[in-house]
């Protein structure tokens, strides 16, 4: 991958979920009021003492809500895409080695790699191994994982991994993975046939490529990236040839997360550490069905497509505006849009948005397209993705380029709106503009698309987790500010026990949410070896 591709992954994607490319083809809370906790800046001094767990609400494990004690749960994971499986994976006794016959080509990550033979990577010191690494993630782990999973693809190459994996039950963390959808998570709500940005390859897990799991499902790459439907695919059946099944809880939706130290007399309180509360609700077909877990460490990894940005505009919520692609998927699908009807208005400057405009174009569908930066702006994602690889992205910022509203118009059917701010949203089907020079248009569409991002949902957290971000004082955001983690360990520099990987913490894209788990397994493992008998 290009430096220049690079600079959009950082900038410009909130992860690997985002898309691109349209194929035509193709609650109750359980009691957990009962330590109520507010979330200090100053991190984790003077919390609430926690009363005794309660037994868990399930006797039988195959819910993975139930024990047989009232012990707490070593570890709970709040959100099972591929962050989510990649942790299970590891903390399930899966343990990478340095194949004794591997020689990596950077001279000195191989020197370090050479002095603790036989020693896991888990075992060893990430920091110590990170250092010098340079490459397309500001996350020293991410980049060694990467690494070690594949040594020289920046290059172009396509060397094997270096890494071995062992399964040592031995090392296995007893823990509950929780998710709203099938393991996959968001994965699983995209549209099939879309294409994912990053290359196929960089999109599997560890000990089972992509290509080879594609190639036994007689798949294919188109032009070295999968379609969606594949990737969904994939994370499902990785949990089920890795046998993590058991640690997965679909349907599951937290409603909050909350802690204080235990009585030092009670059950489970074997140390001062925090101990948390995690309660929710199961979505059943008879209903929903309250849940209350205990643990002594919870990892947030729920990515960041929860809650669609909006743009807080009068008007905003009229039942024509909508915040999802799907919603123009679905009123072609039903004949309420055709190529007689007033433009679809798609506000946005980013990969969504172009994807609503090549599909809408796919179905002679008129659109206007409006965006607030100038078309030449260096942190437009399309300046910064190579011709050659999206072509099809290209051909929207050629587009955009050429088009105005007011001039005569090459591409039949598309109209742009570069550098115009939007007012508001009137009832019946208007939306007004105001352009550089503070002019007003007003413009009758039939259906408005506001794709400008989105943000997480940590709203079972206290604060909705704002006071867990790098700047508190900011909102939460993935791109621009993140939760404050400690670079190899990512649990919360504000709150003992309590971690962050993905998107959540700056970790992107899939290639290298990897590191986080990496950093936060071995973090945990040195957890249970220094916990007491």
């Amino acid at each position: 991958m290009s430096s220049i591709r690079n600079g959009r992954e950082e900038q410009n994607c909130c992860c690997d979920l985002l898309f691109h490319q349209f194929d035509p083809a193709g609650t109750p809370r359980g009691g957990a009021g009962n330590i109520p906790h507010k979330a200090s800046r100053q991190g984790v001094a003077g919390p609430p003492p926690a009363p005794s767990p309660p037994p868990a609400m399930s006797s039988s494990r195959k819910d993975h809500l139930g024990a047989s004690s009232s012990e707490p749960l070593p570890v709970i994971i709040v959100g099972n895409g591929p962050s989510g499986i990649c942790l299970s994976y590891l903390l399930s006794g899966y343990t990478p080695y340095v194949k004794p016959d591997a020689v990596h080509p950077h001279p000195l990550l191989q020197r370090k790699l050479t002095e603790a033979p036989g020693v896991s990577i888990l075992d060893q010191d990430l920091d110590y191994l990170s250092e010098g690494l340079e490459g397309r993630s500001q996350s020293p782990v991410a980049l060694l994982f990467d690494a070690l999973l594949r040594p020289d693809t920046d290059f172009g190459g396509n060397m094997k991994s270096v890494l071995t994996w062992k399964h040592q039950e031995e090392h296995a963390i007893p823990h509950v993975v929780l998710g709203r959808n099938l393991p996959g998570g968001a994965w699983h709500s995209i549209e099939g046939s879309m294409v994912t940005l990053s290359q196929g390859q960089w999109m599997g897990l560890p000990d089972l490529e992509v290509k080879d799991w594609m190639q036994k499902k007689r798949r294919g790459l188109r032009n070295s990236r999968a379609t969606a439907g594949d990737i969904a695919h994939y994370y499902r059946d990785y949990v089920v040839k890795k046998g993590l099944g058991h640690n997965f809880v679909s349907g599951a939706v937290v409603t909050a997360v909350e802690w204080g130290t235990p009585n030092p007399n009670s059950c489970g309180a074997q140390d001062s550490s925090p101990l948390f509360q995690v309660s929710g609700f199961l979505s059943r077909d008879q209903g929903r069905q309250p849940f209350s877990l205990w643990a002594r460490n919870v990892v947030l990894a729920t990515g960041t497509f929860d809650s669609p940005a909006r743009l807080g505009i009068p008007g905003e919520a009229l039942p024509f505006i909508h915040h999802e692609l799907s919603a123009l998927e679905a009123a072609t699908r039903v004949g309420a849009l055709t190529p007689a009807s007033d433009p679809v208005l798609i506000i946005g400057a980013g990969l969504s948005a172009a994807d609503a405009v090549l599909y809408a174009r796919h179905y002679n569908i008129p659109v206007i397209h409006a965006f607030r930066r100038a078309v030449d702006d260096p942190g437009l994602v399309f300046n910064q993705l190579p011709k050659m690889l999206y072509p099809e992205y290209h051909k929207v910022h050629q587009m955009m380029r050429e088009q105005s509203i007011l001039s005569p118009s090459p591409y039949e059917g598309y109209r742009s709106l570069p550098g115009h701010r939007l007012l508001c949203f009137k009832e019946d089907c208007q939306a007004v503009f105001q352009d550089l020079k503070g002019v007003e248009k007003v413009f009758e569409v039939s259906l408005v698309l506001v794709l400008i991002g989105s943000h997480p949902d940590l709203s079972f957290l206290p604060g909705a987790g704002a006071d867990f971000a790098v700047d508190p004082d900011q909102p939460l955001s993935t791109k621009r500010n993140p939760i404050d983690v400690d670079p190899f360990t990512y649990q919360s520099t504000r709150q003992e026990g309590l971690y962050a990987m993905g998107p959540l913490a700056g970790d992107n894209f899939v290639r290298f949410v990897q590191g986080g788990a990496l950093a936060v397994a071995s973090s945990l493992l040195r957890k249970e070896t220094r916990k007491p008998p």
